[in-house]
């Protein structure tokens, strides 16, 4: 009998929660309506300290796939970030069917955290240096409906743990 690997669920916000707290990492999470734009995000929130971010994925010309977590201001010039990261080409955004099946979440809640369902590990992750000067960072806790603030020691832990040790790189310009 020939047997195929079924594929698990994606991890729910509370696999992540578990899989947090089973690595010691502290984490506070805010619900809300859904947001799918940093603009909609903005007119939420309330005055939770740390760094909100904004994140790309992205695939480029010969398929490799990245995701790119920057500050929500920050300004990224898609035509030149292939170099800035040494990918195959121009980057074009990943198609939303393959948002759902490398990292498990929907298009509008792309999180550094939805790597917990790369397993794998297709996904590049590179955070912008820019980002990495705050203290504490919020992300979607695998849907748009939360915020979920965590350190950032503890995202570099979380994104090691799960077999995506993240290149840091100055890749956004000055706000708009």
């Amino acid at each position: 009998m020939l047997y195929t690997a079924q594929r698990m669920p994606p991890a729910s916000p509370a696999d992540l929660f578990a899989y947090l707290d089973n690595l010691g990492i502290a984490h506070n999470t805010a619900t809300h309506p859904p947001v799918f734009t940093v603009e909609e995000a903005r007119a939420l929130r309330d005055k939770t300290a740390g760094g909100y971010t904004k994140n790309l994925f992205l695939r480029d010309k010969k398929g490799a796939l990245y995701l790119i977590v920057a500050p929500e201001e920050a300004v990224i010039e898609l035509r030149s970030l292939h170099r800035l990261v040494g990918a195959s080409g121009r980057f074009s955004f990943a198609a939303p069917g393959l948002v759902r099946e490398v990292l498990g979440v929907k298009p509008g809640s792309v999180t550094p955290f939805a790597v917990i369902n790369d397993e794998a590990g297709r996904v590049t992750v590179i955070l912008d240096a820019a980002m990495m000067i705050n203290d504490v960072l919020n992300f979607h806790p695998l849907v748009n409906t939360g915020t979920t603030a965590i350190s950032r020691e503890d995202l570099l832990k979380f994104l090691a743990a799960t077999g995506h040790r993240p290149r840091i790189a100055a890749v956004s310009g000055a706000p708009a």
